[in-house]
């Protein structure tokens, strides 16, 4: 359930509550700006104090949830479920963490989380119509599951459709996901264009280029790119993917300089991508326009941040080889 986690604690600090305890207040400052060991402690005072407290509960179980501690987690949206039975929100908290603990333990116990698990989600998207995370979860959950214990693409398609009507984006990347798991490349494909043509976000591009890199067609993921950085120009981690495919493929290739440097000179760790990645894919890139003293200059520049980077160390020889 890859998309489970991903979907889960992205919404969780958008979270309101009455800031007229100072302590509360303090701590639910120090989760915005995620410095959760901080605000546990803070939270676990309070609750102390107020042990019914939902909005504690619910940051505490984000918490932990974060921490990948997923049996606490558990307690925590567990009992949210118990106090408030009513609000979907908890239910799909609640079977998120229960989905990624089935993720972390042997299988045979994992089986026993299935119920659970299924229940909770289902719960959600029955008592909020328009819960969109609730039926993304569904649908990796149907898609994912062997179908001797449930699994089905009709029913994951189902929830596909759901989110079809309430945001047809959502729509067009759950089928483009149940076909490309299903490895119907051609439909995933057509749906994933279709994301990016009704919305054209960074999501929608990035699932269109991976889906081409994912079936050996590198010259269409660049072109992908190519058009979404010039859409997102803002968006530099669409510069490194670019200088990517560039390096690896050997297409591109000054245009992979170009978007290569502007990641460098924008980079920030919020990027994702450290910098010495990028110039490795320098030392590719120059190492197919056969320039060895730039090649070797970039890959030099990687292993002096990175002594043990080991393709970057492959790549030397590479290079040397010229």
């Amino acid at each position: 359930m890859k998309w489970i986690l991903f979907l889960l604690f992205p919404i969780c600090s958008f979270a309101q509550v009455d800031t007229s305890n100072s302590a509360f207040a303090k701590a639910e400052t120090y989760f915005n700006n995620k410095k959760f060991t901080q605000a546990k402690s803070i939270f676990q005072t309070y609750l102390k104090q107020h042990p019914n407290d939902l909005k504690t509960l619910e940051y505490l179980g984000d918490i932990y949830g974060y921490a990948e501690d997923w049996d606490e987690a558990i307690d925590y949206y567990e009992k949210l479920v118990e106090l408030a039975p009513k609000v979907a929100n908890y239910h799909y908290k609640y079977g998120g963490v229960l989905g990624m603990k089935a993720l972390a333990i042997n299988k045979v116990r994992a089986l026993g989380l299935i119920g659970d698990i299924k229940e909770a989600f289902v719960t959600a998207t029955e008592l909020d119509p328009t819960h969109v995370e609730a039926r993304w979860a569904l649908v990796e959950f149907y898609i994912q599951l062997p179908s001797i214990i449930g699994g089905s693409e009709s029913k994951a398609k189902k929830y596909a459709n759901e989110l079809s009507k309430l945001s047809p984006v959502d729509g067009f990347l759950a089928h483009g996901y149940i076909a490309e798991y299903n490895d119907r490349p051609k439909d995933a494909e057509s749906n994933y264009k279709k994301a990016v043509e009704v919305g054209g976000s960074v999501v929608c591009y990035t699932k269109l280029y991976e889906h081409y890199e994912k079936n050996d067609a590198p010259a269409k993921a660049l072109e992908v790119l190519d058009e979404a950085r010039k859409k997102h120009n803002s968006e530099n981690r669409l510069h490194y993917q670019l200088g990517k495919i560039a390096g690896q493929y050997g297409i591109g290739l000054d245009q992979g300089i170009e978007c290569l440097d502007k990641y460098i000179m924008n980079y920030s760790p919020a990027d994702g991508v450290p910098k010495d990645w990028a110039y490795y894919r320098l030392a590719q890139i120059y190492r197919h326009k056969m320039e060895k003293q730039k090649a070797t200059s970039w890959i030099s520049k990687a292993l002096e941040d990175r002594p043990d980077f080991k393709e970057a160390l492959a790549e030397k020889r590479i290079i040397e080889s010229l």
